[in-house]
């Protein structure tokens, strides 16, 4: 993948923008730059397709993953440490989604994504299951 711009710059955020002030960000400028309020304009008109862009390429995990993964922004911090509460999202698979738990120990990271040991308790049993870093949410 070659990238020739800078999601980032275009909606005015940092690397490490959480996914509301990406939502905020962009809100801002497809309200700045909409077609509707810049008649004529064609200017306007090819930055905000540049910003549906940028937000469809950072606004979905996955994809934001891979696209800093080239630009070396990889090097993001994880999310949770030890002993933070989380609960599973509803994207998860596990059968744990919408339970909450205690992150066991420290994450474990790969190539793409940090892995939490989080400590869930199911009719009464305590059970340490491992999850991808986008399968969780912070209480």
């Amino acid at each position: 993948m070659q990238i020739t711009q800078d999601y980032y710059d275009i909606l005015g955020i940092t690397p490490s923008a959480n996914a509301q002030e990406i939502n905020q960000a962009y809100r801002k400028l497809a309200f700045q730059f909409h077609p509707d309020r810049n008649q004529n304009n064609p200017e306007a008109n090819r930055m905000m397709q540049e910003i549906n862009e940028a937000y469809a390429t950072l606004a979905d995990p996955l994809k934001k993953r891979s696209y800093d993964l080239p630009l070396g922004h990889s090097a993001i911090t994880p999310k949770f440490k030890a002993g933070n509460k989380v609960t599973i999202n509803k994207h998860s698979t596990s059968p744990y989604r919408n339970h909450a738990g205690i992150v066991d120990k420290d994450p474990v990271r790969d190539l793409f994504r940090f892995w939490y040991a989080v400590r869930v308790e199911m009719n009464g049993y305590p059970t340490i299951v491992r999850f991808a870093e986008e399968e969780l949410d912070a209480i």
